[in-house]
């Protein structure tokens, strides 16, 4: 059955900026994992790789944590629900509502933040996923890789949440995490099927908008009275394979080290994008956003046409199946005639 797509204008409790951006672009201390990120057999046992780190199994883990909403949905829809001892982060994003039943069961460790290190430790699991090394900050009071290492408690970061891979991440290293949990929890087939269910979506996307012309596009956040705009990692691939084509990019001087930077509205107008594309956590930041927009830019075709595309925050998350159904619904917005 196809993943619903997360309600477009779910409520709960916003996310603050730090989610966003910390929460999608940290993972300072790590490398990158490489382009595999494959489990291997020894006789240890199960062999995951992570963000350069080896994650030893001796079997398949029986008590696992989502440190996030995104991480939580995904080990849910690969049937891990009676693993589960503990979800974090929940009030950053709602769960889809089909899974929001089960959901109830699972103890809940922390609402607006990560666990702290005693919490998480005390909910006793043996095998944490996060969407990024963030989630493992030992300066913010939660529990750091090298604290789990000792507990015995296995961690995996998502692909894209690798501090080497956060500029350069793409949406397909969801299928790269999709094959390392698949083979580590012992969800081979749930797995599979998960990204089967993601190519067929992206490659419908694809099809639907091969023939069209590219539309240009800003990606942007607001914050308040501050304008950033997107610039590489995973936002800019979902662009992309939406048939879009970024007014930002890697090789701007701005995006050298990092995915996003703070602009003047002048450097926007500047760069005059047919539409543009903003990341919000909840229907009043969505529409602050427009507001926003539609005061600071009122001769910008994107807003003359109202080529506003609003997106889930929680969609652009590192290891989430929400980056698929970002880019189906940039896709619509950009070429509403396609679909």
């Amino acid at each position: 059955m196809p993943r619903p797509l997360l309600p477009r204008h779910a409520a709960g409790t916003a996310l603050t900026t730090l989610g966003l951006f910390a929460l999608t672009a940290c993972g300072s201390g790590v490398s990158d994992p490489g382009a595999d990120g494959e489990n291997t057999a020894t006789d240890q046992g199960t062999v995951l790789e992570s963000c350069g780190r080896d994650v030893v199994l001796s079997g398949p883990p029986e008590a696992i944590v989502g440190m996030s909403p995104s991480q939580t949905e995904l080990l849910l829809r690969l049937g891990l629900g009676d693993r589960l001892v503990g979800q974090a982060q929940t009030a950053t994003a709602p769960l889809p509502e089909d899974l929001r039943a089960e959901a109830e069961a699972i103890p809940v460790l922390s609402e607006d933040a990560p666990p702290t290190r005693e919490v998480l430790l005390e909910a006793a699991p043996d095998f944490v996923f996060a969407p990024t090394a963030y989630e493992f900050t030992a300066e913010q009071g939660f529990a750091s890789l090298e604290q789990l290492d000792e507990a015995g408690v296995a961690a995996y970061i998502a692909t894209g949440g690798c501090a080497e891979r956060r500029m350069s991440g793409t949406v397909d290293d969801l299928f790269t995490d999709l094959d390392a949990l698949g083979r580590a929890l012992d969800v081979d087939g749930p797995a599979e099927e998960l990204a089967e269910e993601a190519r067929a979506e992206l490659d419908a996307v694809a099809d639907a908008v091969a023939d069209a012309e590219p539309v240009t596009v800003a990606q942007v956040y607001v914050e308040g009275s501050t304008l950033s705009a997107i610039g590489a990692g995973i936002e800019y691939d979902m662009v992309r394979l939406a048939g879009g084509a970024n007014v930002f990019g890697p090789d701007d001087a701005a995006f050298a080290d990092f995915f996003a930077a703070q602009i003047n509205p002048e450097e926007l107008a500047e760069r005059a994008p047919e539409a543009l594309v903003f990341a919000v956590n909840g229907p009043e930041h969505e529409q602050a956003t427009r507001d926003y927009l539609a005061r600071t830019f009122p001769d910008l075709r994107a807003v003359r046409e109202d080529r506003l595309i609003a997106i889930s925050a929680a969609d652009t998350y590192p290891g989430t199946l929400g980056n698929v159904d970002a880019v189906a619904d940039i896709a619509a917005g950009l070429h509403p005639e396609a679909f």
